[in-house]
């Protein structure tokens, strides 16, 4: 996991975004402890809610064009976007005109996940947050075809 993308699209003297800093993942790939879980409501060019969930070092992250599913028969689309740093995770802000992601960031639910499973086309994952709370689930659709796009549910339990 890399910020290098991450940091290309900014210029940090002129956002308060967080530049941040990399952070090794863990030895022997196991996580373990409570991870972060944070949706930003962002303003931009359209609105939208980005879902951030903390994965070796890096906060992982999907675009979500409508308002995050809360009960099992709403299902979303959630488009991948670059790694961001954690110290995102409780970033909110106006980020300039004429800057990547131009517009106002707020934190719209926050706290923390465990991993179920975490693989390369599915990740099934508990949320504990103080809008949502449950078991949920990201799942690549067309993996071959169009690998940023996510469908993101609720599960039954």
């Amino acid at each position: 996991m890399s910020l290098e993308k991450y940091k290309k699209k900014r210029n940090f003297t002129k956002t308060s975004e967080p530049e941040g800093t990399e952070v090794p993942k863990p030895s022997g790939g196991k996580l373990i402890g409570e991870l972060l879980y944070v949706i930003q409501k962002h303003d931009a060019s359209r609105l939208h809610w980005d879902l951030r969930l903390e994965f070796e070092g890096v906060l992982k992250s999907w675009a979500v064009p409508k308002e995050p599913p809360t009960t099992p028969h709403e299902k979303r689309l959630a488009v991948e976007v670059e790694d961001h740093p954690l110290e995102y995770g409780s970033f909110e802000g106006e980020i300039p005109e004429g800057h990547y992601g131009a517009g106002t960031v707020v934190i719209w639910d926050s706290g923390h996940y465990e991993i179920i499973e975490w693989e390369k086309n599915s990740i099934l994952f508990d949320i504990h947050g103080k809008r949502l709370e449950g078991r949920y689930c990201l799942i690549r659709f067309q993996p071959d075809k169009d690998p940023k796009n996510w469908l993101f549910f609720k599960k039954k339990m």
